[in-house]
């Protein structure tokens, strides 16, 4: 742990091959996401509802990029190429992650305003003719 903590763990563009327990982690995350997108694409397909198909859209768009990208992580760490497989590209795709998950929660709290908002239309458009 006290690796994880250090400048020279991050940034070192010669980065020694990830441990057992970090790649199996890694993997297990990957398989993750993989379970995730699937279930994400059958709940975009069951919704009917247009505001919730969106959502379900993009988180499942989010967990197949993801997997893309850690695999290619992955595979250039397994792979031991210098640059491209050093730690700080792990980071860079947490934030990535973080960013993009921020987006989508913003994007799914404006839900229950826009119900609202429908709800209250069709209660007006009931009295016009």
């Amino acid at each position: 742990m006290k690796n994880l903590l250090s400048l020279k763990y991050w940034f070192n563009l010669r980065p020694e091959p990830l441990q057992g327990n970090y790649f199996k982690l890694l993997l297990g995350f990957l398989v993750l996401l993989i379970v995730g997108a699937v279930i994400f694409h059958l709940l975009k397909k069951k919704n009917s509802q247009k505001l919730f198909r969106q959502s379900w859209q993009r988180l499942s768009s989010f967990c197949v990029s993801n997997v893309i990208i850690g695999l290619i992580v992955t595979f250039f760490s397994y792979e031991m190429i210098p640059f491209l497989s050093a730690r700080f590209w792990l980071g860079l795709w947490a934030i990535e992650m973080a960013i993009w998950l921020g987006f989508i929660g913003k994007q799914m709290q404006e839900i229950p305003k826009i119900k609202q908002k429908i709800q209250t239309e069709q209660e007006y458009k009931k009295y016009i003719p």
